[in-house]
């Protein structure tokens, strides 16, 4: 027979009220803490002056921003009070064991007690003094630590670490925890990797920002180059080559269940209950960090579906919701969710591939067809950074047809902005795609083809542009037919293309002929036909037949107001371009008035701030300055700049246009102190927006030189004069009636500076030109005809 082992006599008495007297802690050291002063000094203010519990969780909840390491800190360093017990808390038997650690380093003569009976003492003597303060780190529910709250809520200071957002409005105030500032996840890097000696942080700053500045993530990229040797610009190049296997890297001897990855996991693991929770943030993991339109995980779930599977994503921090509509979620979190990683059930490789078409769908649905109406464009605007996400962060040759479209509609959105470097990639991914996918002749690719023209086309490279939409024409009428409507397109838009190339013979020809054939095929009062006869007015113009370009135009105009109305947006262009013709053939009597009821239509129809109405407004200012009345052109164009900044944005090629006119009739007022300074900000600002190459940036260049001229330094305007010429003529072409003129400009400035032999010699070889390409009675003829005259007049 055994005997009972007997407990000491301090093990039935309560822990002694003067047991916390010298002190007593279990709080960790929080190596390597940096920064965060904003967030200590949120934690002073919460605990001062109270009692109450606190809670403490990051902004986003994310596992590895730094909640227990703010904690220990703090606990360590500002907190107050004989006792700091720290507990892991992540369950309810954790709870329990930290607790009856305390009332063990209390009384230590309490071994012999069972746990439950500890907890109690812990309890007890919490319950019955004040100067205390218990961490209880990384808390999942409130209910886990439902004891303690019930038991000590009026004494003392809890301080809670966790990852979920919501559901401790009842217990205590919260104090947000974000990421760390660029600078403090700078500090902390450079602490770690330096810590043995001097080290190379070259790149530093990259990788940190690439990081999203989330503390975990730092420290193990810090630790794991100061282990290996590795540079912060290698480690930027591993991350992004094996993502997977960076996340889950560690240094020798680190904790591998302290990565980004197996962190995440776990909360994961959490959610595993929700399925669908998991597939959004898959989803999510496609787009932009931020900005997130909500509604584009609309068709996913139905709404009280969706909305728990968001909820909980917004509980454990993974995403954030903001009042706007919109969601956030860390870039880390999203690389994560987007890498393979067949050992993680919530990274499979199907998942993921899943979750980005899905990702593709919502996007193709999603962003607007017509980017070119203005009403679309803070849709367009806020879609772009996502398209421009999903696309960078898998390869072309996993773009399917949504792919396709969606970045299809974004490059024409973009490229009505003056975003031509990325609409041209945009567009020719478009048709590798379409190719690729649904071949050659498909009429979606050969739509592809000819979108890819257009853009080509606005940037200004004619010698891609024309050719792309020769072969569309061609594949167009071989597969659809000479007289599908497509094809009558195709062969409008090539006909638009020679014209600005210059080759108005062959523009004329074929826009003669689409006219004829849509009125045939479609009827002479269809819009498409209405286009058509527009289209021919214009190259008549372009070729200085005035007889011919000014009738049509009036009939256009006439067709237009009976056949769409008078109030159409088509009838207001309508007018607005035979206001223009009147005003190139001189009969500004009839030109003015027509620019003035446009501009009021437009206003009245679309808006004060409708693209076309600042259009108007441009115009009209240019008339009223040809018209000579100056006043009123100053002003004019002055606020139409202003409205254009405003609504358009200080880099849209229109605004650029804005600044060009308004230093040009700056120029005619004689005000050259506004007029040169603006025509060199506006010759900048397009060669960086536009490019160097861009016809309107060659037009500044010119116009810039012309008031140099104007200015008396023929030195200046010489030199420009002729890089124009050159730039014109191997951009343009050495017959384009712009590299017409710009030699005929250039023979204008050697005759200012007296070199009359040069001067005679090109206006010469100007005139000739112009009367082979152009006619002998266009307007560009009569006037370098005018000035051969007076140059050798003057010899």
């Amino acid at each position: 027979m055994y005997a009972e082992r007997a407990l000491p006599p301090e093990a039935y008495a309560p822990i002694p009220a003067d047991a916390a007297d010298h002190g007593v802690s279990n709080v960790p050291a929080a190596a390597g803490f940096v920064g965060r002063g904003a967030a200590l000094d949120a934690l002073d203010t919460a605990f001062t002056g109270g009692t109450g519990g606190v809670v403490l969780h990051a902004v986003h909840g994310l596992g590895g921003v730094g909640k227990s390491a703010l904690a220990a800190h703090w606990a360590a360093h500002r907190a107050t009070g004989r006792v700091r017990w720290w507990i892991t808390a992540d369950g309810p038997d954790a709870v329990a064991a930290g607790l009856a650690s305390l009332a063990r380093a209390l009384q230590p003569g309490l071994e012999e007690l069972s746990t439950e009976l500890q907890t109690e003492r812990a309890l007890q003597w919490l319950a019955a003094h004040g100067d205390w303060l218990v961490v209880l780190d990384n808390v999942d529910r409130a209910e886990d630590i439902g004891v303690v709250l019930a038991r000590v809520a009026d004494r003392g200071r809890l301080l809670v670490t966790t990852r979920r957002a919501t559901g401790w409005h009842r217990h205590a105030a919260t104090v947000s925890l974000d990421v760390f500032e660029p600078a403090e996840s700078l500090a902390l890097f450079t602490r770690i990797l330096t810590h043995h000696g001097t080290r190379d942080t070259d790149g530093a700053d990259a990788l940190c920002a690439e990081l999203g500045h989330l503390a975990l993530a730092v420290e193990q990229a810090a630790a794991y180059c100061a282990e290996t040797g590795t540079s912060a610009r290698t480690y930027l190049d591993m991350l992004a080559r094996w993502p997977a296997t960076m996340f889950a890297a560690t240094a020798e001897g680190g904790d591998s269940e302290r990565t980004v990855a197996r962190i995440w996991r776990l909360t994961l693991d959490r959610l595993a209950d929700t399925p669908l929770a998991g597939n959004l943030l898959r989803i999510l993991a496609w787009y932009a960090p931020a900005g997130i339109p909500r509604d584009l995980l609309d068709d996913t779930a139905a709404p009280p579906e969706l909305a728990a599977a968001l909820g909980r994503l917004v509980a454990y921090s993974m995403i954030t919701a903001h009042p706007d509509g919109t969601l956030t979620v860390h870039r880390l979190v999203q690389a994560l969710a987007r890498t393979p990683d067949p050992e993680d059930p919530h990274r499979s490789p199907e998942a993921i591939d899943q979750a980005r078409t899905q990702a593709t769908a919502h996007l193709a649905q999603a962003f607007p067809a017509e980017g070119d109406q203005p009403a679309t464009w803070p849709r367009c605007r806020a879609l772009l950074p996502h398209v421009e996400a999903l696309t960078r962060h898998h390869t072309p040759d996993q773009d399917t047809t949504d792919t396709a479209d969606v970045l299809n509609r974004a490059a024409l959105y973009q490229s009505g902005q003056g975003v031509l470097g990325p609409a041209i990639q945009a567009a020719e991914r478009v048709l590798t795609t379409r190719e690729r996918v649904l071949g050659m002749d498909h009429p979606a690719t050969l739509s592809a083809r000819n979108n890819l023209a257009y853009v080509c086309k606005r940037a200004g490279d004619l010698g891609r542009a024309v050719p792309l939409y020769e072969r569309t024409l061609q594949d167009c009428e071989r597969v659809l037919g000479v007289d599908h409507p497509e094809t009558l397109n195709f062969r409008n838009n090539l006909g638009s293309a020679y014209e600005s190339a210059g080759d108005l013979g062959r523009a004329v020809a074929l826009l003669e002929l689409t006219l004829v054939d849509r009125e045939r095929v479609l009827g002479v009062d269809h819009p498409d036909t209405l286009s058509s006869r527009n289209n021919l007015a214009s190259v008549y113009e372009s070729a200085g037949n005035l007889g011919r370009a000014v009738p049509l135009y009036e009939r256009t105009l006439e067709d237009c107001e009976r056949v769409l109305g008078v109030d159409h947006p088509d009838t207001l262009s309508s007018r607005s371009n035979l206001a223009y013709v009147y005003a190139s053939a001189g009969d500004l009597g009839r030109a003015v008035p027509l620019f003035e009821r446009t501009l009021v239509d437009r206003g009245r129809v679309l808006g004060a701030d409708h693209p076309d109405t600042l259009s108007s407004r441009s115009n009209l200012g240019s008339a009223y300055e040809s018209a000579g009345d100056l006043g009123r052109a100053v002003a004019l164009l002055e606020l139409t700049l202003e409205d254009r900044e405003r609504v358009l944005g200080v880099d849209h090629p229109d605004t650029l246009s804005s600044r060009n006119n308004l230093a040009s009739v700056y120029e005619s007022a004689g005000d050259l102190d506004r007029a040169v300074p603006l025509f060199e900000r506006t010759l900048v600002d397009r060669e960086r927006v536009l490019g160097v190459d861009h016809p309107d940036t060659l037009s500044s260049r010119s116009n810039l030189a012309y008031t140099y001229e104007s200015a008396g330094d023929l030195d200046r305007a010489m030199a420009l004069h002729e890089r124009t010429l050159v730039d014109r003529e191997r951009v343009l072409g050495v017959d384009h009636p712009s590299t017409l003129l710009s030699r005929n400009n250039l023979a204008w400035v050697c005759e200012s500076a007296g070199d009359l032999d040069r001067a005679v010699t090109l206006y010469e070889r100007t005139l000739d030109d112009c009367e082979r390409v152009l006619s002998p009675g266009h307007p560009l003829a009569q006037l370098v005809r005018e000035n051969l005259e007076g140059a050798r007049a003057a010899m």
